[in-house]
């Protein structure tokens, strides 16, 4: 089992730099699959955790101790071959995986572009350039439709392991950061912090409410995220499936101004807010309750959200009819 120095060498730098692994890793597959080829051979010592393989980093010569002593049978090498080299094979796979998890461990947290590879009706899988990521189920679209070679802006959820301890990369197209990352990438006032997005709201697919925020005098953090006619807010929707309409709402400490500014685009009469119920009484007229509703309570419960606010919407009748009504909005935070 000896290979001369300088082809052994030129083997373990080629795999290692070829799969993007340390030689160190190389190695350790080469023990690891020489122990589980010689246990194969000799199932009677199975059990035996004192027998281990080493592999000597100058020629390659592989032997299998034990307690200090050489009992590598003669031949094993080539009866093993074939065996270790899968299992080689095997490891290396599995520390390529871990190497490319750490190097899209720093991009959590950020957006990347995949290309749809598979789809099994409930997951999709995507190649996003190292390393092929999952979205799940509960994190497309429900309107959206997967197949294979879309092209789609995912946000890097997160790194976790799968039942067999492999890493494996999700991805969303539902987080509400998804959102907050396409405008960094649009608009360079969100990217240098000039302007600052408070919060998203969202309702994947459907619409969403963002509040932005700047410090500096004379920049309207409104306009600087809708662009000039619209081209910047519209990029974003593109992104998203072209159907989710996005609200750019001016943030404000003041929470009664900030309610009715979220309700928009509604007509807002007025507001009663207890802060410690955390709970808000939203005065409109009843022509303008629709807006502030939304179809099916999605404006009022984006709103909700945004505010951190359980609304009750109040209707009042025009000026001919003076008893108001009430209908409660369904939003609890």
């Amino acid at each position: 089992m000896t290979i001369i120095k300088t082809e052994f060498a030129l083997a373990l730098n080629q795999v290692a730099t070829e799969r993007g692994i340390s030689p160190d890793d190389v190695i350790s597959s080469i023990e690891a699959a020489v122990i589980a080829a010689y246990k194969r051979e000799y199932p009677e010592t199975l059990e035996d955790e004192t027998i281990i393989s080493k592999v000597n980093k100058d020629n390659g010569e592989t032997k299998i101790m034990k307690d200090g002593k050489d009992i590598t049978p003669p031949g094993f090498g080539r009866i093993a071959a074939q065996t270790a080299k899968q299992v080689i094979l095997q490891k290396i796979r599995e520390a390529e995986k871990k190497t490319v998890a750490t190097h899209y461990k720093s991009q959590v947290g950020t957006i990347v572009k995949g290309r749809v590879i598979r789809y099994d009706g409930y997951n999709a899988f995507l190649d996003i350039g190292r390393a092929e990521a999952v979205l799940p189920k509960e994190e497309q679209i429900r309107s959206e439709r997967y197949q294979v070679n879309d092209s789609l802006i995912v946000f890097l959820k997160e790194i976790a392991d799968d039942k067999f301890g492999n890493p494996r990369i999700i991805v969303s197209r539902t987080d509400p950061k998804l959102i907050e990352e396409l405008f960094k990438r649009e608009v360079p006032e969100v990217a240098n912090n000039t302007v600052e997005i408070k919060k998203v709201a969202r309702e994947p697919g459907e619409r969403a409410k963002i509040a932005v925020h700047s410090s500096q005098g004379g920049v309207d953090p409104v306009g600087a995220c809708v662009g000039q006619k619209g081209v910047r807010v519209q990029t974003v929707t593109d992104e998203l499936g072209g159907t989710e309409k996005i609200d750019i709402i001016q943030w404000n400490k003041d929470n009664k101004l900030f309610l009715t500014a979220a309700l928009s685009p509604a007509k807002i009469q007025a507001v009663e807010i207890d802060e410690k119920t955390k709970k808000a009484r939203v005065t409109v007229d009843e022509k303008e309750a629709p807006l502030a509703i939304g179809k099916g309570g999605i404006n009022v419960n984006l709103a909700s959200k945004l505010a951190e606010y359980e609304i009750d919407i109040i209707q009042t009748k025009s000026k001919t009819e003076e008893t108001p009504t009430t209908e409660t909005a369904s939003n609890k935070v």
